[in-house]
C-alpha cells in the first residue's frame, strides 16, 4: 500500500465542491472508482495481498460447495441444466475446486453452465487461467445479466464489500454519516446538519433503545432481492457465506483492511479493503419478504461439518506427507474453529431457496439461537 493516494485528492474536490459525502459514497469510491477503485485495479487476494478467503486457506472449501450444488440439483429433479453462479469468484479458485468435486458426476457435470459476476479485470484474468480447461462459463458484470433457467447461486464474501449506509443517533434524531475534511485538510466522520426524516419508524426493535452517539448501519436490499427472486421463480438456490451478525443492531463495523491488518478507512482511499459486518436477519428479511424459503443461518464451522469437511480432511491427510498433513490440519481447524484467525463462529451461513425446498445440506430445521453466537 503506498502512502499517497490519487482517490483521496478526488474524493477531497468532490466533498469541497458538493459538501460533505455519505459513508456509502465514501466505500463505493473508494471500491468502485473506475480509475482507482480497489477492486478494479489489484488483486486483493493471498499473502501478497490485504487479505485471505475461505477457498485460499483450502481446497476442501470449494469442493464441499460443489458437492452441495450437486444435492440442490438433485433435490429440484436433476433437470438437464443448471447454471452455476458465483458472485465475486476471487481467482476462480474456489468455483476450479467445486468443479473438481463434481466431475465424479458426470450427469451433473454436463448439465452445468458456469456464470461468473465480477467487475475486476485483474481477478478475471485470474480466473480464466483457473478455470482454462472448463467449457460453458460465461462472465458478467451483474448476476441481471445471467440468462434464466435453474441456478445454484455461491456468494462467499461478497456482501460484506456492498456499500453501507450509516446514521448517527443525537438528541435531535438519527443523522446520515458523512465523510468531510477537517481544519488540518484531513478526511474525518461527521453527520448531516438536519435528521432522517421518520427513520425511527424504519429501524429493527433492538435499535430504537440504542443511545445518543449509537451508529447504525444498513445495505439496501436490492442485490439479496435479485437473487431470491431468481431462485423463487426460476428453480434452485443461493449460498451466502460471510462475517457478520444474526440480529440487526447498532454498532460501527466499517472497517479497512491492507496487508492482513487493520487500518484507518480514512486513510489512503483506494489502497485498503474496505468492508463492513453483514446483518443476516436484514437479509433473511428480504429473502422472506419475496416469498423465497430461507435456510439458516448457522455458523461456517458447523455447516461444513454437517458437509463432511472433517472426513474429507481425513481423506487428504492418508495420502499427503507429515508435513502437508499439519497444513491440511491447520486449515481444517481455521475454517471450522472459533477463536483468533477461526473462520468457523465469525462467519455465517445462510441458504435462499424457491419455497418447495424444505430442506438442504448443512442447515438443521430449527433456527439457530442468537444469544449464541460470536462475532
Amino acid at each position: 500500500m503506498t502512502e499517497y493516494s490519487p482517490l483521496q485528492s478526488e474524493i477531497k474536490k468532490l466533498i469541497k465542491s458538493s459538501g460533505p459525502m455519505p459513508v456509502w459514497r465514501y466505500m463505493e469510491l473508494c471500491l468502485m472508482h473506475p480509475r482507482h477503485g480497489y477492486y478494479l485495479s489489484r488483486d486483493p487476494l493471498g499473502r501478497e495481498g490485504d487479505f485471505t478467503t475461505a477457498p485460499e486457506v483450502s481446497q476442501m472449501f470449494g469442493e464441499l460447495l460443489g458437492l452441495w450444488a450437486a444435492s440442490v440439483w438433485k433435490a429440484i429433479g436433476s433437470p438437464p441444466l443448471l447454471r452455476l453462479i458465483e458472485l465475486g469468484p476471487g481467482r476462480g479458485t474456489m468455483m476450479a475446486d467445486a468443479l473438481r468435486a463434481l466431475r465424479v458426476l458426470p450427469p451433473l457435470y454436463q448439465a452445468l453452465s458456469i456464470h461468473l459476476v465480477d467487475i475486476n479485470p485483474v481477478l478475471r484474468e485470474k480466473q480464466k487461467a483457473a478455470l482454462s480447461g472448463v467449457r460453458n462459463i460465461d462472465w458478467h458484470d451483474t448476476i441481471d445479466d445471467v440468462p434464466d433457467g435453474p441456478s445454484v447461486i455461491l456468494a462467499n464474501e461478497y456482501f460484506d464489500v456492498l456499500p453501507i449506509h450509516q446514521a448517527v443517533k443525537r438528541e435531535t434524531g438519527w443523522h446520515e454519516r458523512t465523510v468531510e475534511i477537517d481544519g488540518n485538510g484531513k478526511l474525518e466522520f461527521g453527520t448531516a446538519m438536519e435528521p432522517i426524516p421518520r427513520f425511527e419508524v424504519l429501524l429493527p426493535p433492538l435499535v430504537r433503545a440504542a443511545p445518543v452517539g449509537a451508529v447504525f448501519e444498513w445495505r439496501p436490499d436490492a442485490e439479496m432481492m435479485k437473487i431470491a427472486s431468481r431462485v423463487r421463480d426460476q428453480d434452485g438456490a443461493a449460498l451466502i457465506i460471510d462475517y457478520g451478525h444474526l440480529r440487526s443492531d447498532a454498532g460501527d463495523t466499517f472497517q479497512a483492511i491492507a496487508r492482513h491488518s487493520f487500518t484507518d478507512p480514512l486513510k489512503n482511499p483506494g489502497q485498503a479493503d474496505v468492508t463492513a459486518h453483514v446483518d443476516f436477519q436484514a437479509l433473511v428479511r428480504a429473502a422472506e419478504d419475496l416469498g423465497a424459503r430461507v435456510h439458516g443461518p448457522v455458523p461456517q464451522g458447523e455447516f461444513l461439518r454437517r458437509l463432511g469437511i472433517e472426513t474429507r480432511a481425513v481423506t487428504l491427510m492418508a495420502k499427503a506427507s507429515h508435513e502437508a498433513s499439519e497444513d491440511i490440519a491447520g486449515a481444517l481447524q481455521r475454517l471450522t474453529g472459533g477463536g483468533r484467525g477461526g473462520m468457523g463462529s465469525m462467519f455465517k451461513v445462510l441458504a435462499v431457496s424457491e419455497p418447495n425446498l424444505t430442506s438442504l445440506a448443512g442447515f438443521a430445521d430449527d433456527k439457530p439461537d442468537a444469544k449464541a453466537e460470536t462475532t
